[in-house]
């Protein structure tokens, strides 16, 4: 049975800005960091997230270590991806530094999220990330695409973002992230985080997302390419109706139409409406598979 953290591990404002001058860091917009400076912040999103003794924790941008150390608190391991060079070289010996009695259990993937395809040890079980603002939502779907094992998911992202992919058919902000976040998962709002518990404090506010993974992926014949295609054509012109948005992806409005009314949606629909259920349906009703249907295409990962 391993010691318990000490209570003082986790790191706060002072220990922060210390390490941040030492290790010569500004946050950069470019990359969209701010920096999470509340400890209790960390735990109560480990908390949120449901994190339990047996998981393999994937974090996606842990920065300074902040969340990582409240995550190794609970988890079984943590594996963290960082982008940026100096803070990649440096949080190993933070968690050396500060949780020495788990540090065997973190490991670093010094690499741009994105392109990750594998990561080091068990297959990861949960992903729990403050992401950057301005990649949050390719992020998040490229890693429920490439590891299926996660089962559970929090996320803070911007409030606006969180909105999105928490949305359901008929919301004003129901669009692409939300069809395709629940393509993968029963995805909800799990709390707000003020903008104090951020240094720099940033000028907008964020919130929590759970995504718990779907135990059955949704029943179609249609690839989640081609189940992607039907939803990205749909919203590039969302004030459009869906015969006239899908017009370019079927080849023409007729086409469309008839490949809709197949799948049983209405021509004179917008793509707000539907679930991804029946965007599915669409997308097995397209002209071209009809060609097709006897070779379908492999499943291939991207980043939508």
């Amino acid at each position: 049975m391993s010691t318990s953290p000490a209570p003082d591990a986790l790191l706060g404002p002072a220990d922060i800005r210390e390490l941040a001058a030492v290790l010569g860091v500004r946050p950069t917009k470019q990359r969209g960091q701010n920096f999470v400076i509340d400890a209790n912040t960390v735990r109560r999103i480990v908390r949120t997230a449901e994190v339990r003794p047996d998981d393999v924790v994937v974090e996606v941008g842990p920065g300074l270590g902040s969340l990582t150390l409240a995550l190794l608190e609970t988890a079984d391991r943590v594996t963290a991806v960082e982008i940026d060079d100096v803070l990649a070289g440096a949080l190993p010996a933070t968690i050396a530094a500060r949780m020495p009695e788990r540090a065997e259990r973190f490991a670093l993937v010094h690499s741009d999220a994105m392109r990750v395809t594998e990561l080091p040890g068990p297959a990861p079980t949960a992903l729990v990330a403050n992401l950057p603002y301005n990649v949050a939502v390719p992020v998040l779907l490229h890693m429920l695409e490439t590891f299926p094992s996660i089962e559970r998911t929090l996320v803070m992202v911007q409030a606006e973002v969180a909105d999105r992919l928490a949305a359901g058919p008929g919301s004003k902000v129901y669009g692409v992230p939300s069809v395709k976040a629940n393509w993968y998962a029963e995805v909800k709002r799990a709390g707000a985080i003020g903008r104090k518990v951020f240094w720099p404090a940033p000028n907008v506010d964020s919130g929590l997302v759970s995504l718990v993974r779907r135990t059955e992926p949704i029943r179609t014949t249609a690839s989640r390419r081609e189940v992607f295609a039907v939803v990205d054509a749909a919203f590039a012109q969302r004030r459009k109706t869906l015969r006239a948005a899908l017009a370019g992806w079927a080849g023409s409005a007729a086409r469309a139409e008839e490949a809709l009314v197949a799948a049983g949606v209405s021509p004179q629909a917008r793509g707000e409406a539907l679930t991804v259920e029946e965007f599915a349906r669409i997308a097995e009703a397209a002209p071209e598979r009809e060609t097709s249907a006897e070779s379908p295409t492999p499943r291939q990962k991207d980043s939508e």
